[in-house]
């Protein structure tokens, strides 16, 4: 395809990690940042130079964005037209936010494969998906946001022996619902990160092992009794729950109200509950309420699994 010169794209959440699937799993969710890219003729001056971008921002947490060029969104822009050896073409940004930032919804992760795929698209299409994943998780370092953000659904990333990605979709069924529960506090990644242990036990190794696969057969097959003891982990959880204000509390709420657990999505500090149908609502007004008995205020939505990953328009 040729060069066009104005692309949108719309990137979904997402909510990774799932108790036992630290840095591997993740999966998309119905909550959307939204980004368009206008290329800009180069009569376009500043100062006597053609200015690099120009971006705007809205929606809430818009005056905590950076709008030059170390935005993130940007970078990853760059990044593709870097990797195709070419000079990036001057650009107009617009973003709409919607994803909660440093929350663990994976508002990184939107910026990535945002800026990656409009670059892509402005370029004509000379990556592949495929592609475009890997460069996407390079940035990020780690799979387990990048790739469902990306590619939608829930998705389970894996090394082949040559170091690229295997990655495989996870069934998951449409009466599990997804309760996420978003304080007004932020938990940065690095913070989250910095306080996990450098090793791990063989006991807590093969803890994780065990509940990773049932995990994946209770998303499946939506088996309650797998799901409720799927959740547990030890290799994240217990040391990043200590940064997160009234964790126990929401916990025992949200399963007393009838979730089948609760969560840290990706570093948090957003809490996740998995429920069935039936029980949506009054896991997410128990979670609500124990929050606000602990003096926060969250908000607390109900979402569905997102299908379609990253798309894009002109």
């Amino acid at each position: 395809m040729t060069a066009v010169d104005s692309v949108s794209v719309i990137v979904p959440a997402t909510t990774a990690n799932l108790g036992p699937g630290f840095d591997c799993i993740g999966a998309a969710l119905t909550l959307y940042n939204e980004f368009k890219f206008i290329r800009v003729d180069s009569s376009f001056l500043l100062g006597g130079e053609v200015e690099k971008v120009k971006i705007t921002v809205t929606g809430a947490e818009a005056e905590q964005m950076q709008t030059d060029e170390s935005n993130l969104l940007y970078q990853a822009f760059v990044k593709l037209y870097q990797y195709l050896e070419q000079t990036p073409p001057p650009v107009q940004i617009e973003i709409k936010l919607g994803v909660p930032l440093a929350r663990g919804l994976g508002s990184s992760a939107t910026a990535i494969v945002g800026g990656l795929v409009g670059a892509n698209m402005l370029a004509g299409e000379p990556l592949s998906q495929s592609q475009v994943m890997e460069l996407a998780i390079a940035i990020e370092g780690h799979p387990d946001n990048v790739v469902p953000a990306l590619l939608g659904g829930c998705r389970l990333a894996a090394t082949r022996s040559d170091t690229t990605w295997e990655i495989c979709e996870i069934p998951w069924c449409e009466n599990i619902v997804p309760v996420v529960a978003i304080p007004n506090f932020e938990l940065s990644t690095k913070e989250a990160r910095q306080v996990l242990p450098t090793q791990v036990s063989r006991v807590d190794a093969i803890f994780n092992t065990a509940h990773l696969g049932l995990l994946l057969r209770g998303l499946e097959s939506g088996n309650g009794n797998w799901l409720k003891a799927a959740l547990q982990d030890k290799l994240h959880q217990p040391y990043r729950k200590a940064l997160i204000q009234g964790y126990d509390a929401v916990n025992a709420a949200a399963i007393n109200a009838g979730a089948y657990g609760m969560v840290i999505s990706g570093a948090g500090p957003t809490l996740l509950a998995l429920t069935d149908t039936s029980n949506s609502v009054a896991v997410a007004a128990a979670m609500s309420n124990a929050w606000q008995s602990q003096g926060i205020s969250p908000v607390v939505r109900s979402l569905e699994i997102d299908t379609q990953g990253a798309r894009s328009f002109y």
